[in-house]
C-alpha cells in the first residue's frame, strides 16, 4: 500500500488514540511506583512503560527496581477502574475521522493492550462512539501474545476479512507501532511532540488525529 492510498480497514488503539485515558493512568501509576521505591518522570514512564499490558508494566518496573507485590496488577486495576470511571474525554478529532471513514465506506475496529473491562469503562462513557465499532473491539490480553507481538492486529484483520497489508493502524506508543510493523501494516503514530521513539518503531507521525483525513485520501 502506497503512503497516500486508501486502506481497506483502519484499526485504532484505544488509550491515547480514541479516549484520553493516559493522563489518568500515568498519574496513578507514577504514585504507585513511587510508593514502591521507583521514581519515574512522565517522560520516562512513556518511554519505558507506555503501551504495555499491566502484567508487563509490573515486570518492567520490577526490573527497574520497584518492589511490587505479586498481586499488584489486580490491585492496580481496581484503583485504575475507579479513577477512569470519574470521567474520560475523547481524543479531539476522533468523531471527525470516524465520520470520514463511514462516508468512504471504510470499516474500522479497535485493538488495545488494555483489558476489556478497562475499555468498557472508558468507551462506555461515550455510548454513541462505542456503538460505532459494532462489537469490533479486541484486547491484546485475550491473544497468545500482546503488543509488541503482531497477534492482536493479525487477529483483528482476520476478523474483518482484510489482508494485513491493506490495513492501517493508528497508535500512540512504540509498543503498538512495533506490533503494527510486525503484522505488516502501515502505522500512523499520534504524537503532538513528534516522539522520535515512535518514529523509530516504524510509525508515520501525525500531530493531530484529523491529519489522518488527507493522509488516507479521505
Amino acid at each position: 500500500m502506497s503512503a497516500g492510498s486508501r486502506p481497506a480497514a483502519v484499526i485504532f488503539d484505544c488509550d491515547g488514540v480514541v479516549v484520553d485515558s493516559e493522563p489518568v493512568a500515568l498519574a496513578l501509576l507514577a504514585d504507585e511506583l513511587a510508593a514502591h521505591g521507583l521514581h519515574l518522570s512522565r517522560a520516562e514512564m512513556e518511554r519505558q512503560l507506555l503501551g504495555l499490558t499491566m502484567a508487563n508494566v509490573r515486570r518492567r518496573a520490577v526490573d527497574l527496581g520497584a518492589a511490587l507485590p505479586a498481586d499488584w496488577v489486580a490491585s492496580f486495576y481496581t484503583r485504575l477502574y475507579a479513577a477512569l470511571a470519574q470521567g474520560v474525554a475523547l481524543i479531539p478529532g476522533i468523531l471527525t475521522v470516524l465520520d470520514r471513514l463511514d462516508a468512504a465506506g471504510i470499516p474500522y475496529a479497535m485493538g488495545s493492550n488494555g483489558s476489556r473491562q478497562k475499555m468498557d469503562i472508558s468507551l462506555g462513557q461515550h455510548p454513541g462512539l462505542q456503538a460505532r465499532f459494532k462489537g469490533g473491539i479486541w484486547s491484546g490480553q485475550e491473544m497468545p501474545q500482546p503488543k509488541p507481538w503482531p497477534d492482536l492486529y493479525l487477529h483483528v484483520a482476520a476478523a474483518m476479512g482484510v489482508a494485513p497489508a491493506d490495513c492501517v493502524v493508528v497508535e500512540d506508543s512504540p509498543t503498538g507501532a512495533q506490533a503494527a510493523r510486525a503484522a505488516g501494516m502501515r502505522c500512523f503514530g499520534l504524537s503532538a511532540t513528534q516522539d522520535p521513539a515512535l518514529r523509530a518503531a516504524g510509525a508515520i507521525l501525525i500531530p493531530r488525529l484529523t491529519d489522518l483525513v488527507p493522509r488516507l485520501g479521505l
